[in-house]
């Protein structure tokens, strides 16, 4: 048999765009999420070249800032990061999908333990889900670098240009779709930090108002926590509930990184202890209200946080369900919970009897 052709299928913009534009996620809310996890990481970038000696000036105080202007109908996410020159421009948005995560923590992964969230590449273009039109205004750490501007309408044109920009860090700026225009109200900005961004680990601003919590419990040394700290997690997570009856703290980074805390709350007649209600996380970014796959079905009732970057967040939930990783993630859990609730299992039992429940714990609760 001959040999007709050979080579590498490109995949072009003009047709990835309409994907982007209506499938890329089920929530075009998410496209917040993914601003906001770059520039999270464009902060923690510089902190790494800073702490190599790369970097010498001064790094500043990290924060985000966020600007609605509904006369110009636009939205804009500036960070003061690491920023990014012409050529980095030109491969990391102009290549679609292209991830300079992997690239980056390659070559600083001996300075730290900075958790790069996600990357510019497809989370990127979620942008255009919700916006005619997108902006980049950057000016790279790197010295002597020409800040850039970089403009796109959704099409597969775009246009690259010297910006007058002085100061280092990117603004991501997006002029609204007339149906979008939801994200101009402040309201719903602050809906969108609490619900996605408020463990993220770097300063939000609104209206120069720090809008997210910042500090993540579950990523904190249980010697560091008292029971208010982890009750307070509890009330502020599920308002309104009584306080649980006791919890577990989570934190292994090998063979897999999993950090969290799961609570056994106080159930009562009209709770559906079948439904999840446990909050998956992966590096502070909340991804879901629902963790099934993830956790034994014997510990549905269970209230709390799961944080795990070794979790294929973006595949199916069949996939998930027959994932090694999480199989063995989903043990862990259920170890370490058969320890802690060992001493109080006649307290659960009896809380179990009183909401009138049948909960009947596997035999794997107790190893």
């Amino acid at each position: 048999m001959s040999l007709l052709e050979q080579g590498n299928i490109t995949i072009h913009t003009e047709n990835i765009f309409p994907i982007i534009k209506k499938s890329l996620y089920t929530d075009h809310e998410v496209f917040f999420r993914e601003l906001v996890s770059n520039a999270v990481d464009a902060i923690s970038k510089l902190s790494m070249v800073s702490r190599s000696g790369e970097y010498t000036q001064e790094v500043g105080e990290p924060e985000i800032s966020i600007a609605l202007d509904k006369d110009q109908k636009t939205l804009s996410i500036t960070d003061n990061g690491i920023g990014m020159t012409a050529d980095e421009v030109k491969k990391y948005i102009n290549q679609v999908a292209f991830s300079s995560a992997e690239e980056f923590i390659s070559k600083y992964k001996s300075d730290g333990d900075d958790a790069i969230i996600g990357h510019f590449g497809l989370g990127f273009y979620s942008s255009f889900m919700v916006a005619k039109q997108v902006e980049i205004d950057t000016l790279s750490y790197q010295e002597g670098a020409q800040a850039v501007h970089w403009t796109c309408d959704g099409s597969p044109q775009f246009k690259l240009e010297e910006s007058p920009r002085t100061e280092r860090g990117t603004t991501i700026t997006l002029t609204l779709m007339e149906e979008e225009e939801e994200y101009l109200e402040a309201g719903r900005i602050r809906q969108l930090v609490k619900t996605y961004c408020d463990f993220m680990p770097v300063a939000i601003k609104l209206d120069g108002e720090v809008i997210n919590r910042q500090k993540a419990p579950w990523r904190e040394s249980s010697s560091n926590l008292t029971d208010d700290d982890y009750l307070e997690l509890y009330r502020y997570l599920y308002p309104f509930q009584e306080d649980p009856l006791l919890w577990v703290h989570l934190n292994t980074d090998y063979p897999f990184i999993v950090n969290g805390i799961l609570y056994f709350p106080k159930l009562r007649p009209d709770v559906d202890v079948t439904q999840g209600n446990i909050k998956l996380f992966s590096n502070q970014v909340f991804v879901s209200d629902h963790c099934e796959e993830v956790i034994p079905k014997f510990l549905m009732p269970l209230r709390g946080v799961i944080d795990s970057t070794d979790i294929p967040l973006n595949i199916s939930r069949s996939a998930l369900q027959s994932n090694r990783t999480v199989r063995k993630i989903a043990d862990y859990i259920a170890k370490k919970w058969a320890i802690a609730s060992r001493k109080s299992i006649g307290m659960i039992a009896r809380n179990i009897f009183v909401a009138g429940r049948m909960w009947a714990p596997s035999s794997s609760l107790v190893p």
